[in-house]
């Protein structure tokens, strides 16, 4: 059985860090205490003083390309690049080629990460305007919730028919997790710039186009929608200062039946970054104004939003090249994602226990993961372990991305991961991915 033991760490868990030994046996957290002593010969044994040993981070948004979109990336490509950036688990997006919108097409994509994924994976049910009855066909216990695009993004997934979306909202007690933008909006402001700037409009542009309003608009429907049927719903990438007042921090998580993410993106840039990224930061939800970023830290920080993740979206840079209206929206996110909060610790922004908290903890919590996000005796070892004094600088060579750029590069980052356990194997060490495909298929507690 595989033993590892890691000793003098910086332990990160519910709001504490405390010093302490961790003991590994086989896929689980065997004990944890003050100091543990070699139980075993072939024991491995790391030293993580002066570390913080934090859970695995769990991503609940990503698109990894596959099936369809290969040559952006891949479920084995983008998971690498996940483990290295301490994210062990990862829940994916229906907008693939075929959309996983069928059960088959769904199972399609389980059967791939199994023989393919470095990180603990679940994929998304998409819902269309005319799916629902293999939308309800869904397992709760081991898919990890349903997907709608309310406004379009990368696919053709729009669902806009207002009396199909109540009708998903009154009929699962699922989690829906929701992509708010208002399409009419978009497609009028659009209009407004084609007719000023032609087909070279700025990518200056983009977060007027892609406007608060759009947002606030999409989201507020969603929200009462929400009320209206006692949906489960789930908000991904806000963007704006004005959506936040549609949620709420006045009761505990594991009670609301509203809940909110920030993405990585929108708490780093804003749109006076575009002058010198372009479409590298090109995001749906745009990246919006340094009012529109405070905003969200500080709802961040009171906990109106529950959740950090990184809506991981690769193009080739060749895609990302052209001109504004032909450069797709998305970005690849998750082998910075921790560095990057780390980071925002030591400028004084977020503490350790709270980037824990939105990242690993939250969204076990919100949806219901077995036996992961924490550090607890009894659950799968997904560790890592971050190193907060030793720089580094993104560039090229550091890239484990397919799509082989960042909107990092060029970033120095004081802290590192330095080891990464999935399902308690040591997956990344000494800045090199092992060739280990230890991921799991995630299970919910429903």
């Amino acid at each position: 059985m595989n033993t590892v033991l890691i000793k003098n760490a910086k332990i990160v868990n519910e709001g504490r860090i405390f010093e302490g030994d961790v003991l590994i046996e086989g896929e689980f957290i065997k004990e944890i205490a003050q100091n543990i002593s070699h139980k075993s010969s072939n024991c491995k044994v790391i030293d993580a003083e002066g570390n913080y040993l934090i859970p695995g981070a769990i991503d609940d948004q990503v698109h990894f390309r596959e099936p369809g979109l290969t040559h952006k990336g891949t479920i084995a490509s983008e998971s690498r690049a996940a483990v290295a950036g301490g994210i062990t688990s990862f829940i994916e997006q229906p907008n693939t080629v075929p959309n996983a919108i069928t059960q088959e097409l769904l199972e399609q994509k389980y059967v791939i990460a199994s023989q393919s994924s470095y990180a603990n994976y679940s994929f998304m049910m998409g819902g269309t305007n005319d799916n629902l009855e293999e939308v309800l066909k869904t397992n709760p216990k081991n898919v990890a919730g349903i997907k709608l695009f309310l406004g379009s993004s990368t696919g053709n997934m729009l669902v806009d028919n207002e009396a199909t979306l109540e009708k998903i909202f009154s009929s699962t007690k699922m989690l829906i997790a929701v992509h708010c933008e208002d399409e009419g909006t978009i497609k009028a402001n659009l209009e407004k710039y084609k007719a000023e700037f032609g087909d070279d409009i700025p990518v200056t542009a983009h977060h007027l186009i892609r406007s608060e309003e759009a947002c606030y608009i999409s989201s507020s429907k969603a929200i009462a929608l929400a009320k209206k049927t006692g949906a489960r719903l789930h908000v991904f990438h806000l963007s704006t200062a004005k959506e936040m007042e549609l949620f709420s921090n006045k009761i505990p998580l594991a009670e609301k039946q509203i809940t909110a993410e920030v993405c990585i993106h929108h708490l780093w840039f804003t749109n006076d970054d575009y002058a010198t990224k372009g479409n590298f930061i090109k995001w749906n939800p745009a990246v919006k104004t340094a009012e529109d970023k405070d905003a969200l830290w500080k709802a961040l920080l009171n906990d109106t939003i529950d959740v950090i993740a990184t809506d991981h979206a690769p193009h080739t840079f060749e895609e990302k090249s052209q001109k504004y209206s032909s450069a797709p929206s998305g970005g690849p996110l998750v082998q910075h994602a921790v560095v990057a909060m780390f980071e925002a610790h030591l400028q004084g922004k977020i503490s350790v226990e709270k980037i824990v908290q939105k990242m690993c903890h939250n969204p076990a919590i919100i949806f219901k993961i077995e036996k992961r996000g924490f550090i607890k005796e009894g659950y799968f070892a997904d560790l890592a372990i971050v190193n907060p004094s030793k720089p580094w600088s993104v560039n090229k060579d550091n890239i484990l991305y397919q799509c082989g750029w960042s909107p990092f590069e060029g970033t120095n980052f004081k802290s590192r991961i330095s080891h990464t356990f999935v399902n308690g194997q040591l997956v990344y060490e000494n800045a090199k991915v092992k060739e280990l495909k230890a991921g799991k298929r995630l299970l919910f507690d429903r």
